[in-house]
C-alpha cells in the first residue's frame, strides 16, 4: 500500500513539475487532462485521482484558481479510451496524466505534442511510448510498473537462496 501511495504522489509531482515553472509567469489558468484506465465508480481509481488532486495545492496549484483538471475514465475499453483521449486533446491541455497502457496508447495515437506523464504502464519501451527508460524522448514520460532488467537479478537471488 505504501508503494502505491508513493507512486500516486510521485506521479502528481511529475505532472505538477513542468507546470510549476510556467505557473510563475502569472495567474493564468493551466489545464491538466487526466485519462484513467478504470471506471469512474472504481474505488482505486477514485483514490488515485484524489491523491493527485490533494498533492496539487502543496505545489501552489489550486483547482479553479490557477489550474483546471479534466478527468476522463476509460474503463480499459478500447473505444471509450479513444473517445476520451480525443475529448481531452480537444480541450488543449498543457499536460496530460495517463494511467495504464491502453490510456497512453490512445493518447499517443492522437497526439505527439502535448506532454504525457504516465503511471501503471507495464512496458513503455516495448509499447513504443519511450525511446529508452533513461532518455524517454518525445512527449511521453512516466513510471513503469516493472523493471525488466531486474528480472535476471531476481532469478539469480532465488537460485542462491535455493542453494543455501
Amino acid at each position: 500500500m505504501r508503494l502505491r501511495a508513493f507512486i500516486e504522489r510521485t506521479a502528481a509531482l511529475g505532472v505538477a513539475w513542468p507546470l510549476a515553472a510556467r505557473g510563475q509567469q502569472g495567474e493564468s489558468v493551466r489545464r491538466i487532462g487526466v485519462l484513467m484506465n478504470r471506471a469512474a465508480s472504481d474505488p482505486q481509481g477514485q483514490n488515485r485521482v484524489a491523491a493527485f488532486k490533494e498533492t496539487m495545492p502543496q505545489r501552489g496549484w489550486s483547482e479553479g484558481r490557477n489550474v483546471q483538471i479534466d478527468v476522463r475514465w476509460g474503463e480499459d475499453d478500447f473505444d471509450l479510451e479513444q473517445k476520451n483521449a480525443a475529448q481531452l486533446i480537444a480541450l488543449a491541455p498543457d499536460i496530460i496524466f495517463a494511467s495504464g497502457t491502453l490510456s497512453v496508447a490512445a493518447l499517443r495515437r492522437l497526439n505527439r505534442t502535448v506532454p504525457i506523464v504516465f503511471a501503471y504502464v507495464v512496458d513503455p519501451l516495448g509499447a513504443g511510448f519511450v525511446d529508452s527508460l533513461n532518455r524517454p524522448g518525445g512527449n511521453t514520460t512516466g513510471f513503469t510498473v516493472y523493471e525488466y532488467l531486474w528480472a535476471g537479478n531476481g532469478l539469480s537471488c532465488l537460485r542462491k537462496l535455493r542453494q543455501t
